[in-house]
C-alpha cells in the first residue's frame, strides 16, 4: 500500500469519529501538514470532493472555510460544496479572550465569510 495524503473527505471522517475537540484539532493540523508537503496540483485535488457531515455544523463549516482558504492560496475558486457552508452565529473555537481578539484581527477572509473566527497564525503554526 502506498502513502495517500488525507483529503477533506478523510478529514471529515476523522472528525465524525472523534467528538473530543482536542483530537479533532490534531486531525486538522495533521491534514494541514500533509497538505503542505504535496505539489500544488495534488493539493487542489485534496479539496475537491465534498466531505460528509461530521455531526457538528460548526466543524462542517470549518471544513468549507478551510477549503476556500486553501484554494485561494492556490489562486483557485473555492470548491462548490464549500460556498453554502456558513454559520448564522459566529464561532470562536478558542474560549480564551486573548485568542478571540487575535482571531478577530487575524482570521483569514474565507473564515470570516463562513463565520469561523480562527487566527491565520493558528493555521500557520500547525
Amino acid at each position: 500500500m502506498t502513502y495517500q495524503p488525507m483529503t477533506m473527505v478523510d478529514l471529515a471522517g476523522h472528525l465524525s469519529r472523534h467528538p473530543d475537540e482536542k483530537i479533532r484539532w490534531k486531525h486538522v493540523w495533521e491534514f494541514l501538514e500533509e497538505y503542505r508537503w504535496e505539489q500544488a496540483d495534488k493539493q487542489a485535488e485534496l479539496l475537491l470532493d465534498e466531505p460528509p457531515a461530521t455531526g457538528d455544523t460548526r466543524w462542517d463549516v470549518l471544513l468549507g472555510a478551510l477549503a476556500e482558504h486553501l484554494a485561494a492560496k492556490l489562486d483557485l475558486a473555492p470548491p462548490g460544496w464549500s460556498r453554502p457552508r456558513i454559520l448564522a452565529t459566529p464561532w470562536f473555537p478558542s474560549t480564551l479572550p486573548s485568542k478571540r481578539m487575535e482571531a478577530l484581527v487575524w482570521a483569514p477572509a474565507a473564515f470570516r465569510k463562513h463565520g469561523v473566527y480562527l487566527s491565520v497564525r493558528d493555521l500557520d503554526a500547525a
